[in-house]
């Protein structure tokens, strides 16, 4: 085709006329010929375009509206424009967006001079003036707007605001035959051009984003797809560079390399490629670079610019991409070499407005001509503050080429210096650079221009920087492309393709040379086009933006997360990737801009960032985001500032790491760990002294030290109560060294942790002004800066505290930053990081360097900082994660509750008043709440606020109980039934007693003591008798050890609880030691607390021994761990129950504090054993030890018990033991510290040995005493005395009593107080406590040290309890079999001296039960009973204890250790404590004084109830007043009375005595009973309700089994699965609920005619525009964004054999169940969220369904089911582990799926090592695609086997459980911090 202009000769009066090909058309002279678009048709028109022009010459003559619809790009445009430039018709172009309006297209109003006129916008213009509409972007605009233009398509009608209506040319003649024209006009019709033509340019919707069309609309255009031109046509266009090429080699290689191109280009845009999902290849772009760009540059180069695949698509895409490339030989990326350096720019000479450019290519030097700013251009390399790196020195060469042809886009990860190389792009070519910051609701007024008012009231169009950036010929820096809307953009798609853009007010900005062309053609001066508001765009001007890369793979829900590099925005940049640095280059960027950092930290901290950033694992990711360069360069400068501080303290700071989530801190940790970086020191150590003062101006806190501010505006500096505690300090401290450095900082913490307080202390420490900025869901960008107001008629604006802030220098706190939305706070960082910012008056912010005297700006002042607090990410806040998109811009610190020290020593401040263990037990039960928040147990974290709000209310009312104002705190949780069990039993725990009532005291009910009589005599006999008399000769020799051995010293966690929670009685706490089932206790001892010279009290020890396996535990009585070591090696299991070990331990005292003596009595083995290091050495006493090997055959062959070896360890804690063995006459004394043994003969068989005082002892047989002399250590022949005493009783006329062997004999006497109250006279005498199974107590007065005969006195028993047989109780008998074979070798019993009091334990037959309990109750079933004889009050109390949970299998040698199922060792001076079998520690208080102590505490606890009615008394001071006191008349009938002040003994009245009344003289009590009823019995629910409450429920549960047709059997079953984890499913469903209504969450929908003022909107409200209003409503999702689909979970439960096997060693599979059951439960009714599928693995197959996706159980039977298929499954399959293949297998099956994203968690048992799987090859498998989070949960086998494999997998990727009970606890922690993150 040809277009000819076909100019007829005879002057002017004939119109010329166009003809393509047969057409031809009528060309009119245009009214505004400034309107004709110029320049727009090429020298040579493509054969598609001219067909194109000819179809719409076509549709013009028909006067039809056409549509052209085709791919996104420029080339539509320029068609319709040719087409216009053709037929010389004025245009009128409005490119459509989201913010639209109808105002924008009909009328608009303005105020001039007080009065609002319409304006007529572009369609009316068009109409009236038959020009043509261009509508541009049909499907960015809203739904509703375009109807408006229906009629005025279809008839060319239009009713208008200010009343005219237009109407059709036709109509108009008609009625102007029969009107004349004044009629019309006054009936306001105005005629509609016949020329009037709409041409709507419109992308393809369902493939491309957005609107689709409205069918009503859609069917009065007539459409023509305008495809890119074919190839063929652009092979044509190489005839362009055939001027361009110098060499004809190199011309041959272009047309090959073109052609090659174009058909890569035409493949990414065929069907195919759309369908893998691949954005179209911006073909319109491919030949201007070509054109321009250097034949060097290799195509791979090339295209990267046009199409980054790498960054923009996933794998798949990348693959299908590369295939492409290699098809058509594109892969020359290694051959053709990039340019390496800019050496040299300089101003062009012969070009204005360009600069030449020298750049190194390879080998040679090239230069070339690229645009060039205003100023001058500065050589490269001469700036101070950039640091050049290689890879960005290549980088802005590669920018420089790309630059002669187009725009650039910069795109890298946040904090990898995408502005810095910016900066020096600009300042290099002497480009002056206009920053806007882009935020997400931006609207296009706010890109190009906005309303204000002028002073006189006029409104008037300000335009935006964006535009005179362009007038003026700045570089256009867009920061943040990837955050705006997409239709904003495209707004701008105009002005990057073709340098025009059309504005609100009808100004036109033109492409310079068109608009030289224009000036020339109609022979205006610059004046007048400008006064026809044309204006030209600067020929240099050039945009750059910077985008973060896209989010790879995401259909992601949130929009943030949008695919923001479509099609549409590839045709408008060429793309540079900002790549991080590589380690070396960014080492030198550290160093050359934090000159003295320390080397080592340096590098370490590359170290771990490269390290992060290289893993492909999601979370390391994220982690790798919070250490950009930008952290890094902040950390390094702190370092250089303060280098003794810790690397991890550093790192830990900028990721937040307090406030991740549990798997992203894990993995954290372990790259900490693989970095070699360890934490120094523990802070908790330097916590104790924390300066902070003020001295001569200067403020210290800690360690640094900064000069006071002198402030001008002294009300606006903080002050406030703050109590110092050194966890604040040390958190102020770092604040000090950031803000001395110039950060900015960011507080994130919980609520009520004092994040306000510590800022606002800080503040007025430095004296520094604040201003307060609270931010909340509604602030808008609008109102963070200013805040519009109208006066008489004219906008005003009034400075936000930033803008104050700014101005005055002033510190600016910003609360709670993460309730509004982010792309609100984004603009802070323009104000952080450039501090330049532009506010919405046209003001803009600018930092002092770069003034250059503009008009209305601000100066940012120097001392301008920003704090901002934010609370933690994540759930139960759901605010925005502030954090995560600003976070690397400010200094982050993490604030957190007090410890549990500094928590305390605050709570006394406030609460001075109240009692210290009332504080104590505060601070453990809200720190154990804390910790249960962080495992996410409990949703709300509890914070210091709450604990110093109860202090406060103690502090005011003290005799108000705890256990009440706690309440306050927890009556918000009082309606969730498994939250209050989880608070009332922590607070429970650490003896809180909520909800315990006065009343429930339950002590133990006290008996009389028998009289005490004086039984008999004890006489030393001392007389010349020699016989008597016998020295016992002794030797001394040295120990003999051998070790030592290591042992592991395993800690586990001591889950102490409190016992008087709800009701009082003697035991103080008990927990469970972590011990096997079939182990047996075998001895209790404990080691008094030492007072440390801090005073701080170093609590009891309490040591535990066990004999099958040999161990020993050692705990603090108040300790959070317990120490065990397994001696399982030492004494090796023989075969089962033949050698029974029974070992005995004694606590060695200071200066060998946490070392023991453990001595096992039938092999006489002795160790000696370090509990902290684990260093285990065994000293050979007896020399005939060594043989006890050879001995050691005969023992099972003697079946009879063997004689033992005994230890006596009363004086262990002077470190010496004495050992003998029964029926032998050896006596062995230890010296532990000196290493020695003495060994002494006697002449006499020992039966057993009391130490009596430190060099005495009592042998009995008969009864003998052994001094030695105080010198015996000097001599070593020291000789010893042994003296027998004879036993006389009183009645000595019976001959003998029976002697019996002592249970326990003191060896210290009790006070001379104690002792007077016992025998009931005062008396002084030496004594000594005897017991034996024959009395309660004896007292021995006179013993041992006076030489007169010494009287016994007795407390007898009743009867011996000897005497009573075992058998008989019942209970014991079912565990026991009675099978009691010998006498127990542990006596329990003990005397508490200091309290006077024996205690001992007993089993339940030797206790006088029908005493105890009233007929009717039969007694508790116990293991024990506590006998507790005082001497003091001569009372006789029976405590029971109760039952074990376990007892072991191994019921024979249970009972040769103790007769009943505890043992009992003294604890302290007023206490026991008891073990029972099962491993069951109880504490218990028997002493009187402290038990009453401990009971006024517990009252007060619970606070008095004091029954009465409260009474409210209002005070009137009414004329009534008190007349005179009186007594008043008495009533002779007596009869109440209440109020009145007549007569006395009423209750309640004024001036008359009685009781409660107001000025009576005194109380006078009638007689009246007051019934006083306690309040609890008030509040009680009567018994009947509670049963009909009760019968009600039952009934409801049995109709529903009935339902669901399952057995009453089965539910139970059910039920203990469910119950096990129903805290878990609570808590799940609970934060999945929050994030379902987080989700749901309205957005502000703007544009309304109803709702609350939009800011933004006021100027149009004043004109008087409807549409001002904005609303929150639903925001209906993004037309063409993909939908959501759910998440995808996949179960993979191990159900092999040995699941089967050890179920019963530790319940594995029934855990596993439990976690099945959690899953299913959990994710009930959220099948549109998640969609999940439960499957098994074993020896048959890693693919066995339990659950599938599309049928899930909805009831309990269902799920019953599956359990039960679990359990039979492990129970009959094939051994064999599968765990890897069925990891892989499902990890590739999810992959293929469709999903939001895909989860799958392994939980398995196997034991890799056994199958000979390398867990390298698990960890491969767990990562191997990207897509699909995998989790693995092993459930702990031996040993350490377990922490080894998790060594070596991927950190927050494997758990092990080596607790079975945690499987569903971790199963909860994976579901919080991943999958609900996002939701």
């Amino acid at each position: 085709y040809q277009h000819r202009t076909v100019l007829p000769g005879g002057g002017g009066q004939h119109s010329d006329t166009v003809k393509i090909g047969e057409i031809t058309y009528k060309l009119k002279p245009p009214q505004n010929p400034e309107l004709v678009p110029v320049k727009h048709i090429s020298d040579s028109l493509p054969q598609t375009v001219a067909q194109h022009l000819r179809w719409i010459m076509q549709k013009d003559l028909l006067g039809q509206d056409v549509f052209l619809i085709g791919p996104p790009g420029p080339l539509r445009r320029s068609i319709a424009m040719q087409y216009l430039e053709l037929t010389k018709r004025e245009v009128e172009y409005v490119a459509l967006s989201r913010d639209t309006t109808e105002t924008d297209l009909k009328q608009r109003r303005e105020i001039r001079s007080g009065t609002a006129f319409y304006i007529d916008q572009c369609a009316v213009r068009a109409a009236i003036r038959g020009r043509v509409l261009v509508l541009e972007g049909l499907e960015k605009a809203e739904r509703n707007v375009l109807p408006v233009l229906n009629n005025l398509l279809e008839n060319r009608e239009m009713q208008l605001e200010d009343g005219r209506f237009l109407m059709s040319a036709e109509r108009y003649d008609k009625l102007l035959q029969e009107h004349t024209k004044e009629e019309l006009d006054s009936w306001k019709i105005v005629r509609v051009s016949e020329d009037f033509r709409v041409i709507a340019l419109g992308l393809p919707v369902p493939k491309y984003k957005g609107n689709p069309l409205d069918p009503p609309l859609r069917s009065r255009f007539q459409a023509r797809d305008v495809y890119y031109l074919p190839f063929k046509m652009h092979t044509e266009v190489r005839v362009f560079f055939d001027g361009l090429c110098l060499h004809a080699v190199l011309c041959c290689f272009l047309c090959v390399r073109v052609s090659q191109l174009l058909s890569l280009a035409t493949t990414l845009c065929s069907q195919e490629s759309s369908s893998l999902g691949l954005p179209d290849f911006p073909v319109d772009n491919l030949l201007p670079v070509l054109h321009n760009s250097f034949p060097m540059l290799s195509s791979q180069q090339l295209l990267h610019r046009l199409y980054p695949y790498n960054s923009m698509l996933g794998k798949d895409g990348r693959t299908a991409v590369e295939g492409v490339l290699s098809r058509f030989e594109l892969l020359d990326g290694h051959r053709q070499p990039a340019p390496t350096t800019i050496l040299s720019v300089s101003t062009a000479k012969d070009v204005e407005g360009h600069a030449d450019i020298t750049l190194h290519v390879v080998d040679k030097d090239i230069t070339f001509q690229v645009p060039a700013g205003v100023k001058e251009p500065r050589p490269p390399k001469s700036s101070p503050t950039y640091i050049h790196t290689p890879s960005h020195s290549q980088l802005l060469a590669e920018m420089i080429q790309s630059h002669m042809v187009k725009d650039i886009c910069l795109i890298g990860p946040k904090g990898c210096g995408k502005s810095v190389i910016a900066r020096e792009f600009a300042e290099m070519l002497g480009y002056s650079m206009e920053p806007v910051m882009l935020y997400q609701d931006m609207t296009v007024r706010d890109l190009l221009q906005q309303r204000y008012t002028l002073p006189n009231g006029d409104t008037a169009w300000r335009p935006s920087p964006l535009v005179t950036a362009a007038m003026e010929g700045k570089l256009l820096l867009l920061d943040g492309i990837h955050r705006v809307n997409l239709g904003t953009l495209a707004v701008l798609s105009r002005l990057l393709h073709d340098r025009e853009i059309d504005l609100y007010d009808g100004t036109r900005l033109l492409r310079w040379d068109r608009y030289q062309t224009l000036k020339e053609q109609l022979h205006l001066s610059d004046q007048e086009l400008q006064e026809r508001s044309v204006f030209p765009i600067h020929p240099s001007f050039r945009v750059l933006a910077l985008a973060e890369p896209p989010v790879v793979g995401s259909a992601g829900s949130n929009s943030r997360a949008q695919q923001w590099l479509g099609p549409e925005v590839l045709t408008m940049f060429l793309y540079h990737n900002v790549m991080p640095l590589a380690k070396e280059e960014e080492m030198g960027l550290i160093q050359g801009l934090a000159p003295n950092v320390p080397m080592e930290g340096a590098e370490q901290l590359l170290h771990l960032a490269h390290s992060l950033r290289k893993t492909n694992d999601p979370t390391a990711q994220s982690l790798a985001s919070s250490l950009s360069t930008r952290q890094l360069l902040r950390i390094c400068r702190r370092l250089s500032q303060h280098p003794e501080e810790s690397i991890t303290h550093a790192v830990n700071k900028a990721c937040l790491s307090r406030f991740l989530p549990s798997l992203a801190r894990s993995s954290l940790q372990k790259n900490l760990m693989n970095c070699s970086i360890q934490d120094a020191t523990d802070p908790a150590d330097r916590s104790l002294d924390y300066p902070c003062m003020v001295k001569d101006g200067v403020l210290t806190i800690g360690s640094v030290s900064a000069p006071i501010y002198n402030a001008d505006q002294k009300m606006k500096v903080p002050d406030v109560l703050f109590y110092d505690n050194p966890q604040h300090m040390m958190v102020m401290e770092d604040m000090l060294k950031d803000f001395l450095l110039g950060e900015h900082l960011l507080l994130v913490g919980n609520q009520g942790v004092g994040k306000n307080k510590i800022v606002d202390r800080f503040l007025h420490l430095l004296n520094r002004p604040r201003e307060y900025l609270q931010l909340h869901r509604d602030t808008t960008v609008q109102t963070l800066t200013l805040q519009p107001s109208v006066r008489d008629g004219i906008i005003t604006y009034e400075d936000s505290p930033l803008v104050k802030a700014v101005k005055f220098g002033h510190v600016l706190v910003i609360d709670e930053a993460d309730k509004a939305p982010t792309n609100v706070t984004c603009i802070l960082k323009t104000l952080v990081e450039s501090g330049e910012m532009i506010l919405a008056d046209g003001r803009r912010i600018i930092s002092g360097w770069n003034v250059n005297g503009r008009p209305d700006t601000i100066i940012m002042h120097p001392d301008f900082r920003m704090i901002v607090l934010a609370n933690r990410p994540g759930f139960p806040f759901l605010g925005n994660d502030f954090f995560g998109a600003l976070g690397d811009i400010f200094s982050c610190h993490a604030v957190d509750n007090p410890k549990p020290k500094a928590e305390l020593a605050m709570l006394k401040q406030y609460g001075p008043d109240v009692p210290d263990a009332t504080l104590q037990k505060l601070v453990a039960a809200f720190g154990e709440l804390r910790s249960l928040a962080d495992q996410g147990t409990i949703n709300y974290p509890y914070s210091t606020r709450e604990v110093v709000n109860i202090v406060k209310h103690l502090q005011k009312f003290p005799d108000e109980g705890l256990a009440n104002v706690v309440r306050n705190v927890f009556d918000f949780d009082s309606y969730n039934k498994d939250m209050r069990e989880v608070l009332i039993e922590a607070l429970h725990k650490h003896g809180i007693p909520i909800g315990a009532k006065p009343s429930s005291v339950k002590l133990a009910k006290e008996f009389p003591l028998p009289e005490v009589k004086m039984t008999g005599y004890w006489t030393i006999n001392q007389g010349g008798n020699t016989r008597r008399k016998l020295l016992c000769p002794t030797d001394t020799r040295p120990i003999d050890v051998k070790g030592p051995v290591f042992l592991r010293v395993q800690k586990y966690p001591c889950n102490r609880q409190e016992s008087r929670a709800l009701s009082f009685t003697e035991e103080k706490a008990h927990w469970q030691i972590p011990m096997n089932e079939v182990n047996i206790i075998c001895d209790v001892t404990t080691k008094d607390g030492i007072i440390q010279n801090l005073n701080i009290e170093e609590k009891n020890v309490l040591y535990v021994a066990t004999c099958n396996p040999v161990s020993l535990y050692s705990m603090k009585e108040r300790g959070e761990t317990i120490k065990c070591i397994e001696l399982y090696d030492v004494f090796p299991r023989t075969i089962s129950g033949v050698w029974q070990p029974f070992v005995t331990v004694a606590p060695l005292g200071s200066p060998l504090d946490g070392q023991v003596v453990l001595h096992e009595e039938q092999g006489n083995t002795v160790l000696h054993l370090d509990l902290v290091t684990g260093a285990l050495r065994r000293l050979m006493i007896s020399p005939d030890s060594d043989q006890s090997s050879s001995r050691s055959s005969n023992w099972w062959n003697s079946k009879e018990q063997q004689a033992g070896y005994k230890m006596c360890r009363d004086f262990s804690h002077k470190n010496w033991l004495l050992f003998y063995k029964e029926d032998s006459n050896q006596l062995e004394v230890l010296d532990v510290l000196e290493g020695r043994v003495h060994s002494i003969s006697l002449p006499i068989n020992l039966k057993s040995v009391f130490l009596v005082a430190e060099d005495l002892m009592d042998l009995k047989y008969l009864k003998f005493l052994l001094t030695k002399p105080m010198h015996m250590a000097a001599e070593d022949s020291g000789v010893c005395q042994l003296h027998s005493i004879s036993e006389d009783s009183v009645n000595s006329g019976h001959g003998t009593t029976e002697l019996s062997i002592p249970q326990m004999l003191s060896c210290e006497q009790l006070p001379n107080e104690n002792l007077s109250a016992a025998l009931n006279q005062k008396i002084v005498s030496p004594n000594r406590v005897l017991v034996d199974t024959d009395s309660y107590a004896r007292l021995i007065v006179g013993f041992p040290d006076l030489m007169s005969p010494n009287e016994v006195y007795s407390f007898k028993r009743p009867v011996n309890l000897s005497a009573i047989k075992s058998g008989d109780s019942g209970a014991q008998a079912f565990f026991r079999g009675g099978l009691r074979s010998a006498t127990a070798k542990q006596e329990n019993c003990v005397g508490l001296i200091p309290v006077n009091q024996v205690v001992r334990a007993l089993p339940p037959n030797k206790v006088p039960l029908k005493e105890l309990y009233p007929k009717d109750v039969t007694p508790p079933m116990t293991a024990a009973y506590l006998e507790v004889t005082d001497l003091n009050s001569k009372k006789l109390k029976y405590i029971p204890v109760p039952r074990s949970m376990t007892v072991s299998p191994y019921t024979n040698w249970v009972s040769k250790v103790s007769e009943c199922d505890v043992l009992i060792a003294a604890l302290g001076s007023g206490g026991v404590v008891t073990v029972d079998m099962g491993g069951y520690i109880r504490l218990w208080e028997t002493g009187l004084d402290t038990l009453q102590r401990s009971l006024m505490e517990w009252r007060n606890m619970i606070g008095s109830e004091d029954g009465r009615p409260i009474q409210i008394t209002i005070q009137r001071d009414s004329g009534l007043d008190v007349s005179a006191p009186k007594h008043g008349k008495i009533d002779p009938h007596n009869a109440p009375h209440v109020g009145g002040n007549q007569w006395a003994g009423g209750t309640g009245g004024r001036d008359t005595a009685g009781l409660g009344g107001k000025g009576g003289p005194y109380r006078l009590d009638a007689g009246h009973k007051v019934y006083q009823v306690s309040q609890v019995e008030k509040d009680a629910v009567p018994e009947e309700v509670r049963k009909a409450a009760r019968e009600m429920a039952e009934k409801a549960f049995k109709e529903r089994l009935k339902e669901i047709d399952m057995s009453e059997y089965d539910a139970a079953t059910y039920e203990r699965f469910s119950s096990a984890v129903r805290r878990q499913v609570q808590s799940l469903r609970i934060i999945l609920d929050s994030l379902q209504a987080k989700g749901k969450e309205r957005q502000w929908l703007k544009n309304q005619a109803l709702g609350e003022l939009d800011d933004t909107k006021i100027i149009d409200g004043l004109t008087g525009e409807k549409a001002i209003y904005k609303r929150r409503g639903e925001l209906e999702p993004e037309l063409g964004s993909p939908q959501q689909k759910p998440k995808r979970l996949r179960v993979l439960a191990d159900v092999s054999g040995s699941m089967y096997r050890f179920n019963g060693v530790d319940g594995r599979l029934e855990r596993s169940m439990e976690a099945v059951c959690m899953v299913m439960e959990a994710l009930e009714n959220y099948e549109h969220k998640f969609k999940y599928d439960i499957v098994g693995h074993s020896g048959d197959g890693y693919d066995i369904e339990l659950v599938t996706a599309d049928k899930i159980p909805k009831n309990n039977k269902q799920r019953l089911k599956v359990l039960k298929v679990m359990h039979a499954h492990s129970q009959f399959c094939m051994s064999g582990d599968y765990t890897l293949e069925g990891t892989e297998a499902s990890i590739k099956e999810l992959a293929r799926e469709e999903a939001d994203e895909h989860f799958v968690v392994v939980l398995s048992d196997a034991n890799l090592e056994r199958y000979g799987i390398r867990p390298e090859r698990f960890a491969q498998v767990l990562t191997s695609d990207p897509q699909v989070n995998a989790f693995a949960i092993f459930i702990g086998s031996l040993g350490d086997q377990a922490e080894r494999l998790q060594k070596t997998l991927p950190a927050g990727r494997s758990f092990v459980a080596m607790d079975t009970k945690q499987i569903p606890q971790i199963l909860q922690q994976i579901f919080t911090s991943t999958m609900l993150s996002s939701a």
